[in-house]
């Protein structure tokens, strides 16, 4: 009888034939036929599974708006064959070079979005995450908007691109001409809408809620939250929305604009095109997309929607001051830093205080000396960076909240004023955009040229709560985080949530609404536009008038 050392040549080589496999089983992750697969109405997707979480990068859901369909409305994408491997996130839009952007792929072929999902997920809620960027820059695939954090917790995010710069909101007499509606711009809002259609019909498939979805974005995105809360073609698409410094200025008219010092977005877009050397549609189909992100940036052109009667039906502040919007639950706030990191957005600073005072008393009449108070001359220089902080991000966030309670809608307003050392040292504290790592638990994935977040207890628990209030209210709009302060809706007291060192239930928010508001409603009534025009810079304030106290 052989021994196993006698064992014969064959039965060796069986034995470190199956060693072999075993090792490389071992060594090697699970084989696509392991990975999360999931069988949707668009067509089936393979994507990868880490930690209870299934995620499906560089899902397309729209065609590639290239060649004739560059500058019209997203065409929807027939079901594909077979399955389709989304295990990377697709290409970025054309955006200018940056040294803060360091994407992988850049293309016009980018309607993309990526899913995570937390595994056997079952009628789970939806956080639909729209980037910032002015409009112009930012992709879904940047390390911070990581959606593993919020699966874990319960939730299906969603995070897409869309069109970006003139290619994603251009205006232009003979686009408008093109198109049966007469309207033109705003490709990059309806990419958004045609996102969260595809996300109604197909979020169930990846075990998310098709009837419980919140929009959710920071700066251009929280702008884009409240272009859907304002669209008619949004509506009934989302039923919460959370807005991150978000800015309600002025958006240009589509043509024959009303507002005396802002140009409309055709006369907008035919200068432009004329900057680029195009004559016709045609003409700026054929140039490449390089060429036209390239040529915008040497113009003063920059993206914003525009005011088209049917895609954006009128101002955002009329539309919130008619109670038109989506009358859902809101959760909306901004930082105590917004403009340290977006000093290009402040005036020259006046040689001298006295300057200083009397241009604001030039500028703002009988308000001139509400306004002093608030940001006062003596420091001039702290009063200037909260002028355009407030003007722009404090009021935009407040007013959001106080007009959702006036339609019996839940509202949660936040001011974000967190200070680390390197953010701090940096003079960055609370910087716009600091909060997103907070949010979704990525501190430890910011890009090299973020200052750091160090990896401390209290920077944990703070970005723990954070997360935990934003699922929470994605889940059934009532934000809760356990052990930490019960966020009260924004009411009579205007309650707001104060995210310190830890969070702190706090009233009044530090923010000037109300003189804000009054001046915001004179400039509408007198067809001025309001942006960063304001402090030592904003036009003469118009006389009070009986609407706007």
């Amino acid at each position: 009888m052989r021994t196993a050392t006698a064992a014969s040549p064959v039965v060796r080589r069986l034995l470190q034939a199956i060693a072999a496999a075993v090792a490389l089983c071992l060594a090697t992750p699970a084989s696509a036929e392991d990975a999360p697969r999931v069988a949707a109405p668009a067509g089936e997707v393979r994507g990868a599974a880490a930690d209870g979480v299934h995620v499906f990068r560089g899902i397309p859901y729209a065609r590639p708006p290239v060649g004739d369909l560059r500058w019209r409305p997203p065409a929807s994408l027939p079901p594909w064959s077979g399955v389709r491997e989304a295990r990377e996130f697709g290409a970025a839009c054309p955006q200018p070079a940056s040294p803060f952007a360091d994407h992988a792929a850049v293309s016009e072929d980018c309607l993309f979005l990526n899913v995570w999902a937390p595994d056997q997920a079952r009628k789970a809620p939806v956080l639909v995450w729209i980037h910032g960027g002015s409009l112009v820059s930012g992709a879904s695939s940047e390390a911070i908007y990581d959606g593993a954090g919020f699966a874990r917790r319960g939730v299906v995010l969603v995070s897409i691109n869309y069109r970006l710069g003139a290619l994603g909101w251009l205006a232009h007499p003979a686009l408008s001409a093109e198109s049966p509606d007469n309207i033109s711009g705003n490709y990059g809002l309806m990419d958004q809408i045609e996102a969260l259609r595809w996300v109604r019909r197909n979020i169930s498939a990846f075990g998310g809620d098709p009837d419980n979805v919140t929009i959710a974005g920071e700066s251009a995105g929280a702008l884009s939250v409240l272009y859907l809360m304002a669209a008619p073609e949004a509506r009934g698409l989302f039923h919460r929305a959370i807005a991150q410094s978000a800015y309600m200025i002025t958006q240009p008219a589509l043509r024959d604009g009303s507002w005396a010092d802002w140009p409309d977005a055709e006369t907008r877009g035919v200068s432009l095109a004329g900057a680029l050397g195009a004559a016709d549609p045609a003409a700026l189909r054929a140039m490449s997309a390089e060429a036209i992100i390239e040529g915008t940036a040497r113009t003063a052109w920059f993206p914003l929607g525009n005011v088209d009667g049917r895609i954006l039906p009128r101002q955002l502040v009329e539309t919130f001051n008619r109670g038109e919007q989506a009358p859902v639950p809101v959760l909306a706030g901004y930082n105590e830093g917004e403009i340290r990191s977006l000093r290009f957005l402040l005036p020259p600073e006046p040689a001298t205080a006295a300057i200083y005072a009397d241009e604001i008393r030039a500028r703002y009449g009988d308000l001139a000396e509400a306004f002093l108070a608030r940001y006062p001359a003596e420091t001039m220089s702290a009063s200037m960076l909260a002028t355009t902080r407030d003007a722009m991000y404090g009021w935009t966030s407040e007013r959001l909240a106080a007009r959702q309670t006036a339609l019996g809608a839940p509202a949660f307003l936040y001011y974000f004023d967190h200070g680390y050392p390197a953010a701090d040292e940096g003079g960055l504290r609370a910087f716009h955009a600091s909060e997103i790592p907070f949010v979704f638990g990525t501190t430890d994935a910011t890009p090299s040229w973020w200052p750091p977040v160090p990896r401390t207890a209290p920077e944990r628990r703070l970005s723990d709560a954070m997360t935990s209030y934003w699922t929470t209210f994605a889940r059934n709009g009532a934000p809760r985080a356990a052990g930490e302060a019960a966020w009260r809706p924004y009411g009579e007291d205007r309650a707001y949530m104060a995210f310190e060192a830890e969070p702190r239930l706090r009233t009044a928010p530090p923010n000037g609404y109300a003189l804000h508001e009054a001046v915001v409603c004179r400039r509408a009534r007198h067809g001025l536009a309001w942006h960063w025009n304001v402090g030592v810079i904003a036009p003469p304030l118009p006389p009070p008038s009986p609407d706007c106290a």
